[in-house]
């Protein structure tokens, strides 16, 4: 049996090249949710005009990964302290968002951000909305396994999806796929 997890955290490209990884994610798809408009396009997205964010819906086994280690390395991977801003990536698409299937997740995400919050690993307070899922729409074909087809072309890949990588495999090792 497999369990849904929508999450934002900042660029989709970024947040599906992360979540892959883990063992127990059968799919982490990028696509745009959260915002009011149908069948959304990515330069529309970008514009602002929709009110969805980028987001990554991933499709997981619960026994193999929980939904608390999704949050955990969710927060640890991204900055959630920043509002629409994940690095150089500005506008209300790179919100932090958890948008959440059941009032299992609603609870457990509102508890790490408490501990989150607690932790004082951050100086600044977690700005990340906890909001129930809405449809979701995915990206477009382009978007899908961006990293894996553009690491040694797009300076993007290299420059701010490879540390989030070597991190992922620092701090989370154990939780990656051996084929990765």
């Amino acid at each position: 049996m497999t369990e849904k997890a929508t999450l934002a955290g900042g660029c989709f490209w970024c947040t599906e090249a992360v979540f892959r990884r883990l063992k127990g994610v059968h799919s982490a798809v990028p696509g745009y949710t959260g915002g009011h408009v149908p069948n959304p396009s990515y330069e529309a997205v970008c514009d602002g005009s929709t009110g969805h964010a980028e987001a990554v819906e991933i499709t997981f086994d619960p026994d193999v990964i929980s939904y608390r280690t999704l949050l955990d390395v969710f927060f640890h991977l991204h900055d959630p302290t920043t509002l629409n801003r994940q690095g150089e990536d500005y506008g209300t698409q790179y919100r932090s968002a958890i948008y959440y299937h059941d009032e299992d997740q609603r609870r457990t995400a509102e508890e790490v951000i408490a501990e989150v919050n607690a932790s004082g690993v951050y100086q600044d307070p977690v700005v990340t909305e906890v909001k129930p899922a809405s449809e979701f729409y995915p990206a477009e074909s382009y978007h899908r396994d961006y990293y894996e087809r553009n690491r040694m072309l797009n300076p993007y890949c290299m420059i701010v999806i490879d540390p989030k990588i070597r991190k992922l495999y620092q701090d989370y090792g154990d939780l990656v796929n051996v084929r990765d």
